[in-house]
């Protein structure tokens, strides 16, 4: 039982990360209507991005109390959410904006951002290499709670964090002007510009908030795991397993769709090969959406 307990508080870390990243795969799919196949190899991107300032110019500073990482990681993760949510919006300027007014369908948008994501990956690659790299050498230990239970200070912070993120993502979508303009936007925008509403950049908006949780997502991976340049591939599909698992278009479901899979994949490996595991919230989603096509809060797409 204890095993199974700790494989639970694994699959909440694991899932806090998918979680995280579901989200903001959620918010762009909301609003934009296509699967932004990017997505994954963005959040590779935000951890490299990151690097930058505490692995290749040492801006590690002093450590924050028993975590791994120290007070450059602040200003690393600024870096990284600008430049994803700057990528994200490039994108649109050039690449998506452009064929929406062609006429484009949602199967082209969709092939459209596959092309942007191999060739940020590419990218990536050529820079850093293809070697793991990590943002901290030595050893994090990890802090024993009552059951002789194991958890690293970092993945209380992985989860702590998610949890402010999701709670400010409520806040924006709910209590301010721009989230009623996205809401606004992506039940109906052809509505929305009639009330007044300017669409493109609510769009460009949308992009801006999507790339800097992807970027935060690709962050909290690489410090729960390595740095690696094909990482955000490897995880596009998990992501896109809580987003539909959820609801697409629904942030709350991505982050319990996110949940979900983290924990299904991890307690599955107490009775099947680790190998398998990815293949079990597949499996699982299959099961939910045979139930509840539209996921399990419904889909707004």
């Amino acid at each position: 039982m204890i095993d199974i307990i700790q494989l639970v508080i694994i699959g909440i870390i694991v899932g806090s990360i998918v979680g995280l990243g579901a989200m903001g795969l959620t918010l762009s799919y909301g609003v934009m209507k296509f699967a932004n196949f990017a997505h994954g190899d963005s959040m590779a991107l935000g951890m490299f991005l990151a690097f930058i300032v505490v692995g290749d110019l040492g801006w590690a500073g002093g450590n924050i109390g028993r975590l791994s990482f120290g007070w450059g990681m602040i200003p690393a993760i600024a870096l990284a959410m600008a430049g994803v949510a700057m990528l994200n919006v490039g994108a649109d300027l050039t690449i998506y904006r452009r064929l929406r007014s062609r006429g484009a369908g949602i199967i082209a948008m969709a092939i459209a951002s596959l092309g942007l994501g191999i060739m940020v990956r590419a990218v990536v690659q050529m820079i850093w290499g293809s070697a793991p790299q990590r943002y901290a050498t030595g050893i994090n230990p990890a802090l024993t709670l009552p059951g002789d239970l194991k958890v690293k200070p970092d993945q209380f912070f992985i989860v702590g964090l998610t949890l402010v993120v999701a709670f400010g993502l409520y806040l924006l979508l709910y209590r301010t002007q721009l989230g009623k303009a996205m809401r606004a936007t992506s039940d109906n925008p052809e509505l929305a510009e009639i009330a007044g509403i300017d669409t493109q950049r609510i769009r460009l908006s949308t992009w801006a908030i999507s790339g800097a949780l992807t970027a935060l997502a690709g962050v909290m991976l690489a410090i729960q795991a390595q740095l690696r340049f094909n990482a955000g591939f490897e995880f596009l599909l998990p992501l896109f397993a809580a987003t539909i698992l959820g609801g697409i278009g629904n942030p709350w479901g991505a982050l319990l769709g996110g949940l979900i899979v983290g924990v299904t994949q991890e307690v599955s490996t107490e009775w099947i090969d680790p190998g398998l595991k990815p293949g079990v919230p597949f499996v699982l989603l299959i099961l939910i959406l045979l139930v509840r096509p539209r996921g399990i809060f419904g889909s707004s797409v």
